[in-house]
């Protein structure tokens, strides 16, 4: 080989690898942004086979606020007033998503209206939507999301004697993961542009908050990842007893970023303290402030198949509208005077964390 080839051979050497890395830099920037949802969507696109299974590629969680108010109200109250029709909120908001195409900024109080009339005389969510052949896909997508975020619970309350009962109730069982009168201001900055380490995009919403604000557990869980990540700082993961949502809360306090006693394998329950606001991270070294802003990161991950946890293939969805929606449901918090530590100030049993959790006391 001469050293002309020689030459040639060195500049492919090197050029190959960094060719090679910019487009597997461009695909999972792709698949991060989210594509534009509408009436001529092929929903098949968005579903994967994997040997003999299919599992949902991509969701676009798009249902604003009003959407997400109007239809659990409508559900809450079917079954706090014992309707004989008991409505599904998810029900209704895949409906809906069907008949805009996923674009909730087409949403009409009428087209409500005359779906849940249509479900008071008699007519089935399945005749109903016999036309829309994405509704198991939207079913399915919303389900995924908001499973766990209405239903049955017990909540702990103290009579005049101070004695405490548990009182069964169906409603919100989510919290927001800030605790009640603790201030925050957000914006909707999923898919924003970040470029510490790599460029990418933000999967997540930013919660600015002050220091050592108490963060809450947003749905009953297991801690799965607890420690230190240099884009995050000190943060924990919180993946959904069914396995479909991964809650990731980033950027907590400096020194004591955890709930006291938190540790990965841990039950916890909705409303749960489970550490502080903070500004760490962007930093390979462990317990550095090199966050501007106080903040909590945070993040749903939808997994459908365990291959989507890791990856190019996360599905992470805009959480903006689930914040807004969860501004109304607050969990209350003390301080312990003698530890300095946060706690709940109502328990609440809640009946998708397995029975034998309470009974041997590891909730």
């Amino acid at each position: 080989m001469n050293k002309k080839s020689i030459k040639r051979f060195h500049t492919l050497f090197f050029i190959l690898p960094i060719f090679l890395v910019t487009i597997i830099i461009f695909q999972i920037s792709y698949n991060l942004n989210t594509i534009s949802v509408n009436a001529n969507v092929n929903w098949d696109n968005w579903v994967v086979e994997n040997e003999s299974k299919k599992y949902i590629k991509w969701v676009d969680f798009t249902p604003t606020f009003e959407v997400l108010d109007k239809t659990s109200k409508l559900d809450i109250d079917s079954h706090t007033n014992d309707e004989d029709i008991k409505l599904n909120w998810i029900e209704l908001i895949s409906f809906l998503a069907c008949k805009y195409g996923g674009d909730f900024k087409r949403f009409n109080q009428k087209d409500l209206n005359s779906l849940i009339d249509n479900l008071r005389s008699g007519k089935t969510m399945e005749e109903l939507t016999k036309k829309y052949k994405n509704y198991s896909y939207f079913y399915e997508a919303y389900d995924a999301v908001l499973h766990e975020f209405i239903g049955d619970f017990e909540t702990e309350s103290t009579d005049d004697s101070g004695n405490k009962t548990y009182i069964k109730k169906y409603g919100i069982k989510a919290y927001l993961p800030i605790a009640s009168n603790y201030s925050f201001s957000h914006y909707d900055d999923f898919g924003n542009s970040r470029s510490y380490g790599y460029k990418r995009v933000h999967l997540g919403n930013d919660l600015m908050g002050s220091i050592g604000t108490p963060i809450i557990a947003v749905e009953s869980g297991i801690v799965e990842c607890l420690g230190w990540n240099q884009y995050g700082g000190w943060r924990i993961g919180i993946r959904s007893f069914d396995n479909k949502r991964y809650y990731y809360y980033a950027h907590l306090r400096k020194d004591r970023p955890y709930a006291e006693n938190l540790s990965e394998g841990q039950i916890v329950t909705a409303g749960d303290v489970i550490g502080y606001l903070g500004m760490t991270g962007y930093s390979i070294k462990e317990n550095v402030n090199n966050i501007n802003v106080p903040h909590l990161h945070f993040g749903i991950q939808l997994i459908f198949d365990e291959s989507q946890k890791d990856g190019v293939n996360q599905i992470w969805i805009d959480v903006y509208q689930i914040i807004e929606f969860l501004r109304k449901h607050k969990s209350e918090v003390y301080r312990n005077t003698d530890t300095y530590e946060f706690y709940r100030k109502n328990k609440i049993i809640d009946p998708s964390i397995p029975r034998e959790k309470y009974v041997y006391g590891t909730y």
